[in-house]
């Protein structure tokens, strides 16, 4: 077997091929954009860049390719760790574990060269709603931006020495049931997020294109007040990165599936929402031409989406704890009304670490339908392993502590 990094036009191919022959035979696999991922691996297009490195490879055994991998780093999310971290992502290997482990053996050696004593995976190069994670319960088709994968990763995983960092659970609620009725949430969920939803001073809206300058100010506000309290590798999000994200999933969005909450005309609280795209991109096999756009719009059009993920939210770290999230989703709930076409929700992902919004999932009627796993191996192996939670319960501890120090 021979490990090679992917340097011109031809790797690049069989970098973006190899999982199309794997998964041929699979159902419920949806083959991602090849544009998607090439943009993960493009300097110009990829913001992770800015602050990181990326490199991949491919494995050939002869002239066959039997093998894949990526290893990042991200100096913003390595700094924000106990002791220098990378990634590992985008692995794919047919099913052999001696060819999986010189797959991992090749990141974990380049990771180490360049200082890396730890390697998450399997991981994305760039935010975490996108190709995050090993599944290893729910294996069905899944929505757009979630990673799908064979059986037989995790035995590779966790033969080799990889943890289980954190879990990560994807949800889902019906919304009509077989006669096409709209599924109500919850009894006591619903008088109570009506109840708020009516508190002086609230307002709610869904989102609109036309201003999108105000909303897209609202959710940055909204999302660096949150999420700065809940990870330590937190950076702001860049108003142009979103607004730029926006326009490329202009087709997609549907603009009653984002909605805003204000207190004294405040932003405190968003939740988005997008159709699932898969439903139609496992039509395409990757490509996404002049053509399959017409085909896309004209599926969307005839009813094919049937199923919508939430992809984010939050609310204002000083106005958590009031049933904002609740409220939202009973705006959401009289939109889903109007939507015929809807039929199931998936609420993907929520972390092990995360129990106040496991809890509002709950309370939705949510079932749990899928479970991914982030794994951590130590290559520096004096260090001790920690859960992710662990870690936040010890952040907390200190926290604590300098406060009654001070």
């Amino acid at each position: 077997m021979d490990i090679i990094e992917v340097s011109t036009k031809r790797e690049r191919r069989e970098f973006i091929d190899l999982p199309k022959r794997l998964y041929r035979d699979d159902p419920y696999w949806v083959c991602p954009l090849d544009s998607e991922i090439e943009n993960v691996f493009d300097p110009a297009r990829n913001h992770a860049f800015r602050d990181g490195v990326a490199k991949r490879w491919i494995l050939k055994d002869g002239k066959t390719t039997i093998g894949r991998v990526a290893a990042f780093i991200d100096r913003r999310r390595s700094a924000a760790n106990k002791q220098p971290t990378g990634g590992m992502g985008f692995f794919e290997v047919e099913e052999n574990r001696e060819a999986a482990f010189v797959l991992f053996d090749t990141v974990r050696q380049w990771l180490y060269s360049e200082g890396m004593e730890a390697m998450d995976g399997p991981v994305n190069f760039g935010e975490n709603d996108n190709h995050w994670g090993l599944l290893v319960e729910g294996f069905m088709q899944q929505a757009y931006g979630m990673p799908y994968n064979k059986k037989c990763y995790r035995d590779f995983f966790e033969a080799y020495g990889f943890k289980n960092y954190f879990e990560q659970y994807s949800n889902h609620r019906s919304v009509r049931n077989e006669k096409n009725e709209i599924v109500v949430f919850p009894e006591r969920f619903m008088r109570i997020a009506e109840r708020i939803s009516k508190r002086p001073g609230y307002s709610f809206r869904h989102f609109q294109f036309r201003e999108s300058k105000k909303f897209i100010e609202d959710i940055c506000e909204i999302y660096n007040s949150t999420w700065i309290y809940l990870k330590d590798d937190f950076t702001p999000i860049d108003p142009v990165i979103l607004e730029e994200s926006l326009r490329k999933a202009r087709m997609l969005i549907d603009e009653e599936l984002i909605w805003f909450a204000y207190l004294d005309n405040k932003p405190v609280g968003f939740f988005v929402i997008y159709p699932d795209a898969n439903q139609i991109l496992k039509y395409f096999n990757g490509k996404m031409n002049l053509l399959n756009k017409i085909r896309f719009l004209y599926l969307k059009r005839k009813g094919v989406i049937t199923r919508a993920r939430a992809v984010v939210g939050g609310v204002h770290h000083e106005h958590q704890n009031k049933g904002v999230e609740s409220a939202i989703f009973f705006k959401l709930y009289q939109a889903f009304k109007k939507k015929e076409w809807l039929k199931e929700l998936e609420l993907s992902w929520v972390g092990d670490y995360n129990p106040k919004m496991s809890a509002l999932y709950d309370a939705l009627g949510a079932v749990r339908a899928k479970k991914h796993i982030t794994y951590r191996y130590m290559i520096n192996d004096k260090i001790p392993f920690k859960r992710y939670v662990d870690e936040l319960a010890e952040k907390e501890q200190d926290t604590a502590q300098s406060a009654l120090t001070r």
